[in-house]
């Protein structure tokens, strides 16, 4: 097997409310990933752990949803509406019932079916400029992999 020190790995799971739902969420999933990382015992591993699921993401301009759903204004406003008291977009989850996939999908049924596919054209629209500006700690994985020296060339 050949092995290559130029390669980096990452990977990104959704962590549970259970496990966030205090005043110190941010620090205690930065905890998990910096537990994780010394478990796996490799530089080239980035671990990410998400907050709660991606949909919060999309949760950054939740407007955009009105791209694939260009009959859902009402309901698109209803979604800003109810999360605009949320410090950040990753924090929007208070519940199994109020998790942010569950909440586009009680105002918009039919993300349910779209969800793979409607999702990232989304979060595309939104922009990654958006998305780091009002999730940090998804600002803050995107940094630590743009500042790996990956060097392909050698």
């Amino acid at each position: 097997m050949h092995c290559s020190s130029n390669i980096s790995f990452t990977t990104a799971f959704s962590a549970t409310p259970a496990v966030l739902l205090t005043s110190r969420h941010y620090h205690k999933i930065e905890l998990l990933e910096r537990r994780f990382a010394e478990d796996i015992d490799d530089m080239r591993f980035v671990p990410h752990l998400q907050l709660h699921e991606f949909e919060a993401l999309l949760f950054s301009d939740i407007r955009c949803l009105q791209s694939e759903f260009p009959a859902a204004a009402k309901q698109v406003a209803r979604l800003q509406d109810s999360t605009a008291s949320f410090e950040s977009p990753e924090l929007i989850d208070d519940g199994p019932d109020t998790a942010p996939s569950k909440r586009i999908i009680a105002e918009i049924p039919a993300y349910q079916g779209l969800k793979v596919s409607a999702g990232p054209r989304v979060a595309a629209s939104i922009g990654l400029t958006i998305l780091r500006s009002r999730c940090t700690h998804f600002n803050g994985w995107l940094t630590r992999l743009e500042a790996l020296d990956l060097n392909l060339d050698r």
